[in-house]
């Protein structure tokens, strides 16, 4: 989405007075800000080099009165409104129409942040995501492996933990945003281990930890490389004979994360795992990315850094990712506004298929699960593996035995030899398989 740094530049210019108002900032300091800002504002409308000064003088000048008023907490949530509201303008000179409608709900501090966040040192639009990079980027001879370990963990900070499916959904998901402030790098496909508070009821002793498939790029949602994110479904038990959900029997881990509030402290070990790392050498790479649940987190993180971030891997991949997805009902769908933008964004690159078991039926009339909708294109994913491609497999342990048979049937279909294919697939570290 490309943003006009020109609209959020103007509506920190013109939302400073009202939120200054209601500031501890001196009196004095608010006058040589706000003069600052006046002197910038009337080369806003000039080109070239003197605007990308104007603007960046404006900016710094905003982010410095409103970190002084107000602190950095405020901003970050207000940003986001900011940029959502960014989202519809198109042009320059409609950002001014759209100023006064937006100042009332976002404020100086939104403003001030987002500037922030848009502007380089050149005085150019968002900044690229590169910063985290190897070189060559798609080295990973230095992918960061268990650098916390369980005697000697890390501290994260929850920023925010949100609700992400619907009513009727078969269960409680949550997306949740910890702050790691860049000091736990990780890659895309990388697992955090969770140790949750407490003792073990059985010894005394503390919880072990548990894993969960990040949910992120490496530079997180907010693109910072401070953050990174989590998708947990709560783990709750049905007790037939008290018709309701059993306390005593619920996950201790996956409670605690989806009932954390912003603040919230976590320990954690890692990063685990490099099964599931991107195959990023040759840009013309297929993937084929297949989940039941929570283990769409790991394509989240890939779908990013392909088509949503600008990273040396996006500016350069020429592939198709295609997501396969299995839940129980629509309500249940994880980050389907996410995928539906990047398929209007890159509709040749990248497909979306969903199974929803209790609203879908196969080929046979049978429910539709995750096996039956890969079987419905086994020819050209058969076809794309021929050629290269990389096929992944995350979500809960009892999806891979449906999705063995269905392979082992087409390949009969074919004949192939199962086996044989498996194991050539393996060796040419196209199968990636991390269930739980």
């Amino acid at each position: 989405m490309k943003i006009s740094y020109s609209y959020l530049t103007t509506l920190a210019l013109t939302s400073t007075t009202s939120t200054l108002a209601f500031s501890p900032v001196c009196v004095q300091q608010q006058q040589q800000q706000q003069q600052t800002i006046a002197s910038t504002s009337t080369a806003l409308q000039a080109n070239g080099e003197r605007r990308k000064k104007a603007l960046k003088t404006a900016a710094k000048s905003i982010l410095s009165l409103t970190l002084a008023a107000g602190g950095a907490a405020a901003p970050v949530f207000a940003a986001k409104k900011t940029v959502e509201a960014a989202a519809v303008v198109e042009t320059v000179d409609k950002s001014f129409d759209l100023v006064s409608k937006v100042v009332p709900v976002v404020g100086a501090a939104a403003a001030a942040f987002a500037a922030k966040s848009v502007f380089s040192s050149s005085g150019s639009a968002a900044p690229a995501q590169d910063f985290l990079e190897t070189e060559p980027y798609w080295d990973q001879s230095a992918v960061p492996v268990n650098t916390f370990k369980n005697k000697a963990p890390f501290t994260g900070k929850v920023v925010s933990t949100k609700r992400i499916v619907g009513p009727q959904a078969t269960g409680e998901t949550c997306h949740i945003i910890v702050n790691h402030e860049g000091d736990f790098p990780y890659w895309e496909g990388q697992s955090w281990g969770v140790i949750p508070p407490g003792t073990r009821e059985k010894d005394g002793k503390p919880h072990s930890v548990r894993l969960y498939s990040i949910a992120s790029s490496r530079y997180g949602d907010d693109m910072s490389g401070k953050t990174g994110s989590l998708c947990v479904r709560r783990a709750t038990y049905w007790c037939p004979e008290l018709q309701a959900d059993d306390p005593a029997k619920k996950g201790i881990c996956s409670n605690f994360l989806c009932d954390t509030q912003p603040g919230d402290e976590i320990v954690m070990t890692g990063p685990a795992g490099k099964v599931m790392l991107m195959p990023e050498e040759d840009p013309k790479t297929d993937l084929i990315m297949v989940a039941t649940g929570t283990g769409i987190a790991p394509y989240r993180g890939f779908i990013r850094r392909l088509f949503v971030e600008s990273t040396p891997a996006a500016n350069a991949y020429k592939g198709q990712a295609w997501l396969f997805l299995g839940v129980a009902n629509s309500d249940a769908l994880l980050y389907d506004d996410e995928w539906q933008a990047v398929k209007k964004d890159h509709p040749e690159q990248f497909r979306l298929d969903y199974a929803l078991s209790r609203e879908q039926n196969n080929k046979k009339g049978g429910k539709m699960y995750i096996q039956d909708k890969v079987e419905e294109y086994s020819d050209e994913i058969f076809t794309k593996l021929d050629n290269g491609a990389h096929i992944y497999f995350c979500g809960l342990k009892g999806m891979m035995p449906g999705i063995q048979d269905m392979l082992k049937s087409v390949c009969e279909s074919k004949g192939i030899s199962f086996d044989e294919w498996i194991k050539g697939l393996k060796k040419a570290k196209q199968w990636h398989v991390e269930v739980y």
